[in-house]
């Protein structure tokens, strides 16, 4: 039987610590409800690494795919694409940053996108991916300040469909109930998974920024709101920022980040806020907005005029190209110009040796021309020559 295929090396990734969630469940009689969302951070990349929040319990990726090593969603979360039959591992770390030892379980579990938000289901519910999904070891005690190192392994059945699907792999503490109360504290902190499923490359990312909106918040603060279409083959993680040029008398502001935590799943659409500053004028401003999903980039500009209450009508966007594009392009021109010039040369260069030599053969330099003198000489000695014979 043939072994099952491998997915990509995995390269270590830098720490990354994970936002911790608690959530309080009440004991009605012997069964219990947990509603959870996920709480994988979306910070922006290039962030300093953070360690877990004092008092709790942190996790963090070790291993990304060596192809996706300048990915920064694959240093937070795994992120891969798999044809069906393929086996990939991936290292996790908890850690616990309170005064005492801690007991963990480590399990899979479910995940939806829905309005903009990734959500982890409740409790252990399973999906596709969590089913071909597995933690070793299940449960560990750390101790305090200490760490423990998982392995997350994904295997693919043979006839798994095509499609992307996402989970989370959680690590999750209890509390002991608290006397007299019946009530349990459960903590629970996640990595993300994106799982592609299919034969060959991944499906291309791409999305679009369709349009800006200003507004004012209740309480007065400007606001943009960009609305982006999903249009590609992947799940995106939104991050990016705002500049607001050509405002009255010629001022400027920003950049401003875009507000963190916006996912969009496969065809969708949601709008992505930025606050400004609660001094900016009006406008008009030329508004331009840059936002990344991993190493994929998008930009566009409007005009905007900020109301002061509520919001303006949706202004259409024109994209606009990254700054490196132009110099990008220019270069690229002169190297093909330089290879041109060369092709032109190395061509003029074989027609003249052809003219030359019409023979496959190596031509040996021709012989210098005799003198008149010498060509006398010659005959004599020839004719002399043949009267001995």
């Amino acid at each position: 039987m043939r072994a099952a295929r491998r997915g990509p090396r995995a390269a270590a990734t830098p720490q990354r610590s994970i936002r911790l969630t608690r959530y309080v469940v009440a004991a009605l009689a012997a069964t219990a409800l947990v509603a959870v969302s996920a709480s994988a951070s979306t910070a922006a990349p290039g962030l300093a690494p953070r360690a877990a929040a004092a008092g709790g319990i942190g996790m963090r990726l070790v291993d990304a795919p060596v192809t996706a090593r300048n990915d920064p969603r694959a240093r937070i979360y795994i992120v891969d694409h798999l044809a069906p039959g393929a086996v990939i591992h991936r290292r996790i770390e908890v850690s616990n940053t309170t005064a005492s030892t801690v007991h963990v379980v480590l399990y899979p579990a479910a995940a939806t996108i829905a309005n903009g938000a990734f959500l982890g289901a409740a409790g252990h519910t399973p999906n596709d991916l969590s089913t071909w999904t597995s933690v070793h070891p299940g449960a560990a005690n750390v101790p305090a300040g200490g760490r423990v190192m998982a392995t997350v392994t994904i295997t693919l059945p043979r006839d798994a469909a095509p499609g992307e699907r996402y989970g989370v792999v959680w690590a999750e503490a209890r509390s002991a109930p608290i006397a007299g109360g019946g009530v349990v504290q459960i903590s629970r902190v996640g990595i993300r998974l994106y799982l592609s499923v299919g034969p060959g490359g991944p499906p291309a990312a791409n999305f679009t920024i369709d349009s800006l909106t200003a507004k004012r918040s209740p309480d007065a603060r400007p606001m943009v709101l960009a609305t982006v279409h999903n249009t590609g083959g992947r799940a995106l993680d939104l991050s990016g920022t705002l500049r607001l040029l050509a405002g009255p008398g010629g001022l400027s502001a920003g950049p401003f980040p875009a507000n963190l935590g916006i996912t969009l799943a496969i065809g969708d659409t949601a709008p992505v806020t930025i606050a400004l500053d609660k001094r900016l004028p009006a406008g008009p401003w030329d508004a331009r907005i840059t936002l990344h999903s991993g190493l994929l980039e998008r930009s566009a500009r409007a005009t905007i005029t900020f109301p002061d209450t509520g919001a303006s009508p949706s202004v259409s966007t024109t994209s606009t190209r990254p700054g490196w594009l132009y110099p990008a392009i220019a270069g690229l021109a002169v190297l093909l110009l330089s290879v041109a010039a060369m092709l032109v040369v190395l061509r003029r260069r074989r027609r003249r040796s052809s003219n030359d030599c019409s023979s496959p053969f190596l031509i040996l330099s021709r012989p210098p021309i005799p003198t008149q003198a010498e060509a006398r000489g010659t005959i004599s000695l020839l004719y002399g020559l043949r009267r001995d014979g």
